[in-house]
């Protein structure tokens, strides 16, 4: 407290308003690969803007022809992507060595290694989203399949038994809380480095680049699908309904060509099981953001004195900031009381919780969730047809 020795007149500025949490970025994404300059950056995640600069960086005028990584990082400019961070990694590296570097940057949240198809980076990738909670990995799938049902079973680590005609499985493990997203089948585009060649790509930069087109349009509440892939001019196998059916629900994100849209992204799950909550992917992306940005906006909370005080202006912050969510269409129920709950107080904090130094903040929320299915019913009376939606 200041001392006051003579009469007059002492003002003193309080901040005593409230400190808005701020949403932090969602698609900013992390590339690992192989680039054709093998020694540019490495060891290092370099930040990309444009594909001018990933060119003249990664690329140069002597690079051969169809390059993963040069045809990812392109597919995620033309699809709405506005910057990147590229691991670049030895030929035949794990793709833990590129993770190490992207684990280091927190504006990172999307990650993938595009054409890496094996179990072992699939696993590197989700180790590191399941790690690191503000990013969701994208798995390519394999560029085609002989049987569709191995895209149903993960990958084994033992070969089948001797005499079984069962083929391994080639989808990745289960992400219980949702980290991760695998796509299938590959885009046939025009490549990257000679614009003439046509190429097989793997999706994980165009998916990536529509997921940040979709956050900087919608909201990363919306989820990421039934878009044109920009750059596609066909697919590597095409999947039919039925084969679809067979897929969904284990967390393919199946890309398919209708004749009247064209190719589409027709999938918007996760790696978590069925049943699980964490099943969408726009429900496990708007989690992470609003877990993110009250973690990071609250740091000023540390070392304060924990009593009502305290607890009062988390519960304003955390609620004004979650209003805004609701206000963007990203939380359900017409009013914000429907859409969350934010309790600090005497219950969430006894005095033995204070003891041990903690402030405890309860939050519930109702996150919107894509109408995946339209089901038209329709039936006919005696005055003609009716329809029914639901």
């Amino acid at each position: 407290m200041p001392s006051y020795l003579s009469p007059g007149v002492f003002i003193e500025e309080q901040d005593t308003g409230a400190r808005p949490i701020e949403a932090v970025g969602t698609s900013t994404a992390g590339f690992v690969g192989t680039a054709p300059i093998a020694d540019a950056g490495k060891g290092e995640a370099i930040p990309v803007d444009n594909w001018g600069a990933f060119y003249r960086l990664f690329v140069g005028d002597k690079a051969k022809p169809n390059n993963a990584l040069a045809n990812a990082v392109q597919g995620f400019f033309a699809n709405g992507g506005s910057r990147c961070y590229i691991a670049n990694i030895a030929d035949g590296d794990p793709v833990s060595t590129g993770l190490d570097a992207l684990n280091l940057i927190d504006e990172i949240a999307i990650i993938a290694a595009p054409g890496r198809t094996d179990q072992q980076s699939y696993g590197a990738l989700l180790d590191a989203a399941e790690s690191m909670k503000d990013r969701v990995a994208i798995l390519d799938g394999p560029p085609t399949v002989d049987d569709i049902e191995q895209l149903q079973r993960a990958g084994m680590v033992d070969a089948p038994e001797k005499g079984s005609k069962q083929r391994p499985g080639l989808r990745p493990r289960m992400s219980d809380k949702g980290y991760g997203a695998f796509y299938f089948p590959w885009l046939r585009v025009a490549d990257a480095i000679d614009p003439k060649a046509i190429v097989s790509a793997p999706p994980s930069g165009h998916m990536a680049g529509l997921w940040a087109q979709t956050d900087s349009t919608r909201g990363v509440h919306k989820a990421p699908a039934n878009l044109p892939i920009r750059g596609a001019i066909g697919l590597t196998k095409i999947v039919s309904r039925a084969e679809h059916d067979g897929l969904n629900k284990y967390g393919v994100n199946v890309i398919r060509f209708f004749s009247r849209e064209g190719i589409r992204v027709w999938g918007a799950r996760t790696l978590a099981g069925e049943d699980s909550n964490w099943k969408y992917l726009n429900v496990r992306r708007l989690f992470a953001m609003i877990e993110e940005s009250i973690a990071i906006s609250t740091r000023w909370v540390i070392f304060e004195p924990n009593d009502t005080p305290l607890w009062n202006d988390l519960k304003r912050d955390i609620g004004n900031f979650l209003r805004v969510i609701h206000s963007q269409g990203a939380l359900a129920g017409d009013r914000p009381e429907q859409a969350f709950f934010v309790k600090c107080d005497r219950e969430t904090n006894p005095p033995e919780i204070v003891d041990l130094g903690q402030v405890v903040v309860v939050v519930g929320i109702a996150p919107v969730k894509p109408a995946e299915f339209l089901i038209i019913r329709i039936g006919q009376s005696a005055a003609g047809t009716t329809v029914e939606t639901a």
